[in-house]
């Protein structure tokens, strides 16, 4: 994949964050056929999104095919200016992309 997939944006209002995520990912489900071949499209789509805060865990996915090309992601959690905030995922051809921020 190509560097900077993810491009993600945290806000702190009222000790809640807003995290707003937007990964760039062909998210091919294996069913699709190629228009100029006929040959199936191989299968290759994000299966885990994992979002850590200061060391912790606050948020874990398991996505599958379904999900539509460069998936938007948005969820709340409670935090505070300045924490630091991990987002990472894995796919399932085993590559991976993580983007590091400090919440704002």
């Amino acid at each position: 994949m190509a560097k900077k997939s993810i491009k993600v944006r945290a806000k702190e209002k009222g000790g809640e964050v807003t995290v707003k995520c937007l990964m760039t990912h062909p998210m091919e489900t294996g069913t699709r056929k190629d228009s100029k071949t006929g040959e199936l499209i191989p299968a290759h789509y994000i299966q885990e999104v994992n979002c850590e805060v200061n060391g912790t865990n606050v948020m874990s996915a398991q996505w599958s095919g379904g999900i539509s090309k460069n998936p938007y992601l948005s969820f709340k959690f409670k935090g505070a200016k300045g924490d630091v905030m991990s987002l990472a995922w894995v796919d399932n051809k085993g590559e991976s992309e993580k983007a590091d921020i400090k919440v704002g």
